[in-house]
């Protein structure tokens, strides 16, 4: 197995080539056993596994870059990246266990990064030192993805995209960094945490509800739609019927829509699982695939 360390001004990235195993995390993403019906798939991935030291959270995190087989036909090809954020009590391995996520990198021409966001809902957590994903996946890996890999470097060219937790962390990072991310999405976003006080550890970041209710309010990204520009972003959101984050993405979906800001809005047959979000993912990638080229 080959190791090649690379030191930068504010990270040291490892970069190993392994094929993800199982992680501990539940198979469903969102801290419950896979639904019933649904089939507990690994998928082999021909990824890379590199750990990036955060200097602000004081220690590595580990995630997943999954290159098109276009990369290895032509070395000075440069490609544009999507991150690719998992759920609650998941981890960077999720997508590659549920998703083809080497034939979609393929189809779409696109390197896909999956960090590994914990349990942190992707802000900076003011409490809690170590959980700091905000900056982490906005600034640390990216300049580590963007020094390791022939990326197309630039805000039009770099998309972020999540299940669930990973929904709410895409848009959040999203829209408070517009000058990085060109497009973004949520799919069964946990887009008001307001909504849900003493589900999925989000206390641990934020302190109690009932005594900490604008620092929630602060940390939900619908709050976050009054801070848009009308057309500065490509945006997907969609999440199906029966999922019970329905009503807080339709309520996101009403205030894009009084504050004018231009997005795509998908409700389908669904409910809060791996069936849907791995077929809510092939129109996430066509949509962003469109965004790049448009761009």
């Amino acid at each position: 197995m080959k190791t090649r360390l690379l030191a930068f001004g504010l990270f040291l990235a490892a970069v190993t080539c392994l094929a993800p195993a199982a992680c501990a995390g539940s198979t469903s993403g969102e801290g419950m056993a896979s639904p019933e019906g649904e089939a507990v798939v690994v998928k082999p991935v021909q990824g890379d596994t590199i750990v990036v030291h955060s200097k602000k959270m004081g220690r590595d995190i580990t995630n997943l870059v999954v290159k098109p087989e276009q990369y290895f036909a032509c070395d000075t090809a440069r490609f544009p990246v999507l991150y690719l954020l998992h759920g609650a009590d998941g981890c960077y391995k999720d997508w590659s266990r549920k998703a083809n996520l080497d034939s979609l990198a393929t189809a779409h021409s696109v390197i896909i990064v999956c960090p590994d966001g914990q349990d942190s809902w992707y802000f900076d957590s003011p409490l809690d030192p170590k959980m700091q994903f905000e900056t982490f996946i906005s600034s640390e890996l990216r300049q580590a993805v963007d020094s390791l890999y022939r990326t197309l470097a630039d805000r039009k060219n770099r998309a972020i995209t999540g299940l669930s937790m990973g929904g709410h962390g895409a848009l959040w990072i999203a829209w408070r960094h517009p000058d990085l991310y060109g497009a973004c999405g949520s799919m069964s976003g946990g887009v008001d945490i307001t909504k849900f006080p003493d589900r999925w550890l989000i206390q641990k970041q934020l302190g109690p509800y009932a005594t900490n209710k604008k620092r929630w309010a602060d940390h939900a990204v619908i709050n976050l739609v009054p801070r848009l520009k009308a057309g500065q972003q490509d945006i997907i959101i969609d999440d199906g019927y029966d999922d019970f984050f329905y009503r807080v993405n339709v309520n996101l979906h009403e205030a894009l829509l009084a504050a004018r800001i231009p997005h795509d809005f998908y409700i389908r047959p669904g409910r809060h699982s791996w069936n849907y979000w791995v077929n809510s993912l092939d129109y996430h990638l066509l949509f962003f695939d469109k965004s790049f080229k448009r761009k």
